[in-house]
């Protein structure tokens, strides 16, 4: 990958894709099958460098990993992890990071997790602390609340957990430390976070409680519980199918299919915006997929208008805003994006970068501490190099704005994009895109 990446104007886009594997379900996966007893097979699974490396971590704890083919992995565990024999490297993987520790906790092992210099910056406590609550121990080597730490687990104590922001990554480190906790781990939710590590325990063989609780929910189980290797089909992933279907709502005479993209309710609020926003956004041949609704999703060239997005519906799309608000760069009038902090402590500050990096393509917005405010036009500038800090979301958001814009985008840093979306510029200029 170069140092910098351009995406310059492009004609009409056109075509049919297939988005990689969901990131979520591929770090959950490989998890899963490490902590269970027996074989685990995978298909889909995303070969992006975040996952992998929760790959080589589920090594070091004990599990045999295979790939036996494209997208296709076998992992034998062993009923448990064990203590590794050297530092577990996270590299830029924050999910799989904070859920690896989650399970490591529950084991009478000691392990020290380390990252890339973007994973150190990222705050660890709001997974640590519950653990440390539970019964885990954590040294800190550098910073404290910063990679790299010690983790001793082991004797946990279930917790009742009361979240005041959802997160998935944060219930998902609770549920599997609970796994091997006494007595029964709960986490109550404010508002629903994706669900893939429940539907999942499921699929392992574990009893998992939820019961509705208002605009949220509180999501149980019992310690002890034994997970049994099953056959995972993870479906394409909603999060990366985002860009090429917002390429083509912002190019003009585009018409853009992905196939195989995952509907999960509590990852489709991007989706649901859009279509506020006035979307040609169509849905067609609906089918399950390693226990998901998936579907195939086009994008048509559309005359977007601006809209205030429901605070409440931040939880089911944290990933997609920098997207959105790459589209929102094209769209009449004012688009308003409020709740949504969590964005500051992502792979970087994701409101002030897109803030900084939409202002340098001439797009007004106005930054606020919880969201920000984009006042978009049919006509975007463009014309400038956009500061990424490692991202690979911020990254892909500006090249595909820079498609549609006036002039050509830069983005530095790209190489980062292949943690999440390897063959995304392939992808894109298959389409008809023009990204060097």
């Amino acid at each position: 990958m170069p140092s910098q990446l351009t995406a310059s104007r492009s004609n009409a886009l056109a075509g049919t894709v297939r988005a990689p594997g969901d990131k979520s379900m591929s770090h959950r996966s490989m998890i899963l099958g490490g902590m269970a007893s027996g074989v685990t097979e995978v298909e889909g699974l995303l070969e992006g460098d975040d996952v992998l490396a929760t790959a080589r971590a589920v090594q070091a704890f004990g599990a045999e990993v295979e790939r036996i083919g494209e997208g296709r992995w076998r992992i034998e565990g062993a009923g448990g992890f064990k203590t590794p024999a050297s530092v577990i490297d996270c590299g830029n993987a924050g999910t799989g990071v904070r859920l690896l520790m989650g399970a490591a906790a529950g084991y009478p092992l000691t392990a020290t997790f380390d990252g890339d210099a973007s994973l150190r910056r990222r705050p660890m406590k709001r997974v640590t602390g519950p653990l440390a609550d539970m019964g885990a121990r954590f040294d800190w080597r550098a910073a404290e609340d910063r990679l790299p730490v010690a983790l001793t687990g082991g004797t946990l104590t279930a917790i009742d957990y009361v979240q005041t922001v959802a997160s998935a990554q944060i219930k998902s480190a609770i549920l599997l430390a609970g796994l091997n906790a006494q007595g029964v781990t709960s986490v109550t939710e404010p508002e629903k976070s994706r669900d893939h590590t429940e539907r999942m325990l499921r699929a392992f063989g574990a009893e998992v409680g939820v019961e509705e609780m208002g605009q949220g929910w509180v999501v149980s189980l019992k310690g002890g519980q034994p997970l049994t290797g099953t056959f995972v089909a993870v479906p394409g992933d909603p999060s990366s199918a985002a860009f090429p279907l917002a390429a083509g709502l912002i190019v003009p005479g585009s018409a853009v299919t992905v196939e195989g993209v995952m509907l999960n309710p509590l990852r489709t609020g991007l989706f649901a915006a859009w279509r506020d926003m006035g979307a040609d956004l169509t849905i067609s041949n609906r089918r399950e997929a390693g226990g998901e609704a998936v579907g195939d999703v086009t994008a048509r060239h559309s005359a977007l208008k601006g809209v205030v997005v429901p605070e409440d519906r931040a939880a089911s799309m944290i990933d997609e805003y920098p997207i959105l608000a790459a589209t929102a760069a094209f769209a009449e009038g004012v688009t308003v994006m409020r709740g949504v902090g969590e964005m500051r402590v992502k792979e970087s500050d994701r409101i002030s970068l897109m803030v900084e990096g939409l202002r340098a393509c001439g797009v007004q917005v106005e930054e606020e501490p919880e969201g920000f405010i984009v006042t978009g036009a049919p006509s975007v500038p463009g014309g400038a190099t956009v500061h990424t800090a490692h991202d690979h979301r911020i990254a892909m958001s500006h090249l595909v704005l820079g498609l549609a814009a006036d002039q050509p985008v830069s983005v530095d840093e790209p190489g980062m994009i292949a943690t999440s979306f390897p063959g995304f510029v392939e992808m894109m200029n298959g389409l008809g895109g023009r990204i060097a």
